[in-house]
């Protein structure tokens, strides 16, 4: 064969090795998801490129299969063309050899593949309609490698046939959606997250906690009663005897307004308005409970501990806001970011609104208010100007009182 002929072949052999390498790292490395979606638009390379990658085992065979027998092929003939051209010397195949290798590791690996893992939907979906009749051309050859190589996983404890890269748990997806910040606004992201979080949140996590409900006590007089219903900011408000565990209902002053300037108008008047209350165990998962709103039609109920004490008092608003973030009060209220990065924290917020507001992943599973979290681990109050390290994060005590922290610094955005 003529040296010119030998040479072309040798260049049409890295061509293919190039093709061959590329190829496998762009069937790899391609975006599943926006690949179902392409398939859901009609694009034929697309379809082609699924319908390999259900047997991903397969393809890889033919491709390792194909590659191989090219990159043999050329080093023959690179030896042949070394063993032409300096035939008297000895080191002619060895220089060869080192020429060729390099060559291959610059134009027939690095530069495909890093090309391939750029832009993979260049060479997958070509190569896709390429491979497609090749596998039926050599089937009978991948069948046999796949089938020894499988036994050779089995070997080793491994079931290559139950393997699927394809499914997400939910921290996974959790990470995706945190950072598709370049396709959608950080408002979507936290109310994406706050779904997936529904799962793990209990009523216990989001109710307004027994000391801070606002409500009626019918032993009281008449006049502070008329006087608390018109200046009440919450348009449902629980009605009960001398404490919040002896509680007879509900009452919504869009109905007592109405009667309130009635000279007739007394206690009996409100219990007669009252409706049924709705009493909630707090170990209740948040869509559980946003289901039995929904369904029953109402919008408001009391947490009770296993004894049936009250422990407070969670809404359908508080449950949307876990979706959607703080409806009515402004975050500002709660945290306030300083110029110099440190945060200033209301220690009555929950752990889990303060890590949904500042990426902090300090735990829930305990106490569910900053304040509880820092006495669970302090095992006292703390006072003004105490510093510590609460589970890898830097804060100061800022204010308090004789019960609890009120107001702390955390002086890092992160763990230290």
């Amino acid at each position: 064969m003529p040296l010119s002929m030998l040479i072309g072949l040798l260049v049409f052999m890295l061509v293919l090795s190039a093709f061959f390498s590329g190829s496998e790292t762009s069937l790899m490395t391609i975006n599943r998801y926006r690949l179902r979606h392409l398939v859901k638009l009609k694009h034929s390379g697309a379809i082609k490129a699924q319908q390999l990658l259900q047997r991903p085992d397969r393809v890889l065979g033919l491709i390792l299969l194909c590659n191989n027998f090219v990159n043999n092929f050329a080093s023959s003939i690179a030896t042949v063309i070394a063993i032409k051209l300096y035939a008297d010397q000895e080191s002619s195949v060895a220089i060869a050899a080192a020429i060729l290798t390099l060559v291959m590791l610059i134009f027939s690996e690095v530069t495909p593949k890093t090309l391939a893992t750029i832009k993979p939907e260049l060479l997958a979906f070509p190569s896709a309609w390429v491979y497609t009749i090749l596998l039926k051309i050599f089937y009978p050859i991948v069948w046999l490698i796949n089938s020894l190589a499988h036994l050779l996983l089995r070997t080793i404890g491994m079931d290559a046939s139950k393997a699927n890269n394809t499914e997400l748990n939910k921290d996974e997806l959790k990470s995706i959606i945190s950072e598709a910040e370049s396709v959608m606004p950080i408002r979507y992201q936290k109310m994406l997250l706050g779904i997936l979080d529904l799962e793990s949140a209990t009523v216990e996590d989001i109710m307004t906690p027994r000391n801070e409900i606002v409500g009626i006590d019918l032993e009281a007089p008449i006049d502070e009663i008329i006087y608390n219903i018109k200046h009440s900011t919450h348009t449902r408000l629980p009605v009960y005897k001398q404490n919040i565990d002896r509680v007879i209902g509900f009452l919504h002053l869009r109905k007592v307004l109405i009667e309130l300037n009635q000279e007739n108008f007394d206690k009996q008047t409100v219990i007669s308005l009252l409706t049924k209350p709705t009493f909630v165990p707090e170990s209740t998962p948040v869509h559980t409970q946003m289901l039995r709103f929904k369904s029953e039609k109402i919008r408001i109920g009391l947490v009770v501990d296993e004894y049936g004490d009250v422990q407070g008092l969670v809404t359908l608003d508080d449950l949307l806001q876990e979706i959607v973030g703080e409806l009515i009060t402004e975050e500002a209220d709660y945290i306030k970011l300083q110029n110099d990065g440190s945060y200033l924290v209301d220690a009555s917020l929950t752990v889990r609104e303060l890590n949904r507001l500042t990426q902090f992943s300090l735990p829930t599973e305990g106490p569910k208010t900053v304040n509880g979290l820092i006495l669970d681990f302090m095992e006292m109050i703390p006072d003004v100007g105490t510093s510590i390290r609460l589970h890898g994060y830097a804060l100061e005590i800022i204010k308090r009182d004789k019960n609890s922290v009120k107001m702390v610094k955390f002086l890092a955005r992160q763990k230290v």
